[in-house]
């Protein structure tokens, strides 16, 4: 081995013509090497040892709890003002009902609102009430004697109300081989079977 200090540390080991240097690492990165195992021991027990904090699923599952809350609690909030709700004209609004709708509904009412399996939004027979605050109510509740499941939890009040509103655009359309009649038409709009 080398002594000199100005020289290369060269280590008595040689293969092929070719021999090994010694090179010490940087402090810094020793340093930093040896923080990452002392924060290992310390995660391992905090974490697994002694249980003081929760671990991914367990802070998933309370986090997933959280979000119920919160969203039950603005599905709530959204439920007590139905009464007073209006379909809304905004376009940005009807766009995003026209989004949802395509992609949720237009399956079983066409994409024209003229009914498949679900029924005709066009005409003025309707089978669980006419007005715009029905049409809210069964959208959040659905309807699962007739295949219609509930959207509660699935579409968040703002998506409820824009595509109650872009539903509503269809009334008094004549698209083209719309699904008959289901029911009377409708002498009074007063309230339905879902309050």
């Amino acid at each position: 081995m080398n002594n000199n200090p100005n020289e290369p540390k060269l280590l008595d080991h040689e293969a092929d013509g070719i021999k090994e240097l010694d090179n010490l690492l940087p402090r810094w990165w020793v340093w930093l090497f040896n923080l990452t195992i002392i924060f290992s021991v310390i995660y391992m027990l905090y974490y697994h040892v002694f249980h003081i904090g929760n671990l991914q699923a367990a802070e998933y599952a309370k986090e997933s709890k959280r979000g119920e809350e919160i969203k039950t609690a603005a599905i709530a909030k959204f439920e007590s003002s139905l009464e007073t709700l209006q379909p809304v004209a905004d376009k940005a609004v009807l766009a995003e009902g026209l989004r949802i709708f395509t992609t949720s509904c237009a399956p079983c009412h066409r994409a024209d609102g003229g009914g498949l399996v679900g029924p005709n939004l066009c005409d003025d027979y309707w089978i669980h009430g006419s007005n715009y605050v029905d049409n809210v109510k069964i959208i959040i509740n659905g309807v699962p004697a007739k295949g219609m499941i509930t959207w509660r939890g699935l579409l968040k009040p703002d998506q409820i109300q824009a595509v109650a509103s872009y539903i509503h655009t269809f009334r008094g359309t004549n698209p083209k081989n719309p699904k008959p009649p289901e029911n009377q038409q409708p002498v009074n709009t007063g309230p339905s079977e879902f309050e």
